[in-house]
């Protein structure tokens, strides 16, 4: 089973304008490939669809040509992103064959959540008040919406439903297609990569230092119970830092914790890993698959109370340990190096030409 491509298909790809993240990179990715490794007349479809220059500056290096209107053909394909806004774009067409790339799980129940006013209203009003006053919310509106999402699934989507073929961007997305019976040969594996530039980074091992770095955004309700634990154990969140800031930061910790949601297969993780931090997660989302986050089990956790002096026991291992633990992440590493290989052969297989 394939994605077929005729000789006159045309693909669009479904981007935000201006918007330069994790998920936009991705989307600017898969559409340079198509064209010069797959030879496929490829274009991105910005939203909204009218601004002057819709290329955000990071993002020009791609080259990647794009239209103002979608050619709505049988023999073109029209892929967007797994977020509410993307899904929207595919209800404006009715003939192009349609494409859902789940680059995350959850990112798509929380877009579709607070896509609706009424969605914490109350919350969000009180939030904004605070953050004029004291310059920080109450409420973690993030938190609450992983809590509601829980109870959601796909049977309520019929545009999900409906569409000819999904790509998914890790074996956590694929378990939750499958789980809600999409059928398995509407279902492709496509990952995604680290930018070739950033593995070329080298870290100096010997300047490691007893560093517990963390990302604030993820997990952190959990997290804060353990630096709560661990007075003697010096944290440091990645916020309010540049990129540079935060390479800088991993190369210098010996640990990376992530207890996270994990909705998809992230990049901290891996970036993490690279810079040479021993990585150490929870089981949520992608965490829990072992071929989204390849590391040893000892190294994974579920975010329980109980768990908090193991995940404690395990982290000063790491600091007195380092030489040895840093190699049991040498095959997340090498898995991590080949991903862009793995990512072109993944793009041969699923989309094939019918001449």
């Amino acid at each position: 089973m394939s994605v077929k491509i005729y000789p006159n298909t045309k693909v669009y790809v479904v981007a935000p304008a201006n918007t330069a993240t994790g998920g936009p990179e991705l989307l600017q990715q898969l559409v340079y490939h198509l064209r010069n490794n797959l030879n496929i007349d490829a274009y991105i479809y910005y939203v909204p669809s009218d601004l002057p220059d819709p290329v955000h500056p990071e993002y020009k290096q791609y080259n990647n040509p794009y239209v103002r209107k979608i050619e709505d053909e049988k023999e073109n394909l029209l892929i967007v992103p797994e977020v509410i806004g993307g899904i929207r774009v595919l209800s404006r067409y009715s003939e192009i064959r349609k494409v859902i790339w789940w680059l995350s799980v959850d990112n798509f129940y929380i877009s579709a959540i607070l896509k609706s006013k009424r969605a914490f209203f109350f919350r969000r009003v009180v939030n904004k008040i605070s953050k004029l006053i004291l310059n920080k919310t109450l409420f973690d509106i993030n938190e609450l919406t992983l809590k509601k999402i829980t109870h959601m699934n796909l049977f309520k989507f019929d545009q999900v439903r409906q569409v000819d073929f999904h790509l998914a961007q890790s074996y956590y997305a694929i378990h939750h297609l499958e789980s809600n019976g999409i059928p398995k040969n509407k279902i492709f594996y496509l990952s995604d990569y680290l930018n070739e530039n950033f593995l070329k980074i080298q870290t100096d091992l010997l300047k490691k230092e007893n560093i517990v770095v963390y990302n604030p955004k993820k997990g952190f309700s959990f997290t804060k119970k353990i630096i709560k634990n661990a007075p003697g154990i010096r944290f440091v969140p990645l916020v309010n830092m540049t990129r540079q800031q935060v390479i800088e930061t991993l190369q210098k910790a010996k640990v990376y914790i992530d207890f996270g949601n994990h909705p998809g297969k992230d990049r901290i993780p891996r970036e993490a890993a690279i810079l040479g931090c021993c990585v150490i997660t929870g089981k949520r989302g992608s965490a829990k698959y072992f071929e989204d986050v390849p590391i040893s089990e000892e190294y994974k956790f579920y975010d329980k109370e109980e768990n908090i002096p193991k995940i404690i026991n395990k982290i000063k291992d790491c600091f007195e340990n380092f030489e040895e633990r840093y190699k049991d992440f040498n095959y997340y590493r090498e898995v991590i190096k080949n991903e862009l290989q793995k990512f072109l052969e993944d793009l041969k297989s699923i989309f094939r030409r019918e001449d």
